[in-house]
């Protein structure tokens, strides 16, 4: 009878951890796939956002702009990419951030001829780390970053964005922000890695505080889940400020 007891309970833990390993793997897989039933509450990115319905759904392998942009920006590319746009000092940087993306663009920002002194952006997001690198390599050149009407820069991006010496976001321009991964995804949820994320989460508060920004909009991002975005209203962008004043 002992030795059955021990057996049984010996199934009973195994059970409970296969169990527990499916629902972390549902949990990741909704994350990542959207099973259906489990898709996101929030409407669709293309409707119009007012205070108080600000999430929206979010993913950034289908990502388009959510208002009639001001020009065709394309397929915008897997990483960033650095063009001009023909105004003298501006430059365009589109595309995800990826991993190197840092490094990479910094040295493609001092080469470039004629110099930077401002770059309008876009960007689904992507690397936080690269954009944090590539937002303190902005500020320390001095150059200055735009958004125009119709065009999106989420997640990650803002955070590169705040990096900009002055700070510009046309009426119609959309800045959302969301929460996201640090270091690699593995097949369990990001909670899991509670450690790294609080450290992440740190990081990028100290980082808006010293660019300038209020790290209060961090609630924001920590209320959002991953497959949404929460869209930054303009009183939201002075509020925290995104924007800079205007001379003069």
């Amino acid at each position: 009878m002992r030795g059955l007891s021990i057996g049984r309970v010996l199934t009973g833990i195994l059970a409970f951890q296969i169990c527990i390993g499916g629902l972390l793997v549902l949990g990741d897989m909704r994350e990542n796939f959207r099973l259906p039933g489990f898709g996101p509450s929030a409407p669709r990115l293309s409707e119009p956002v007012r205070p108080g319905d600000q999430r929206r759904v979010f993913d950034p392998s289908r990502q388009r702009p959510p208002t009639e942009p001001a020009r065709d920006p394309g397929t915008l590319p897997d990483r960033l990419a650095l063009t001009e746009t023909g105004a003298p000092g501006v430059w365009r940087l589109e595309g995800e951030i990826a991993e190197g993306d840092g490094g990479r663009v910094s040295e493609l920002i001092d080469a470039a001829d004629p110099a930077v002194e401002a770059l309008v952006l876009q960007s689904p997001g992507g690397s936080v780390q690269d954009a944090l690198a590539l937002g303190r390599h902005l500020r320390e050149a001095g150059i200055g970053t735009k958004m125009l009407r119709g065009e999106y820069c989420y997640s990650a991006c803002p955070y590169l964005f705040a990096g900009g010496e002055t700070r510009d976001v046309e009426e119609g321009a959309s800045l959302g922000v969301h929460q996201h991964y640090f270091g690699e995804n593995t097949i369990l949820p990001a909670f899991v890695a509670v450690e790294s994320i609080q450290r992440g989460q740190g990081e990028v508060m100290a980082y808006l505080e010293d660019m300038g920004i209020d790290p209060l909009v961090m609630k924001h991002a920590l209320q959002t889940p991953s497959d949404e975005i929460y869209i930054l209203l303009p009183e939201e962008l002075e509020r925290y400020n995104f924007v800079t004043p205007e001379e003069g």
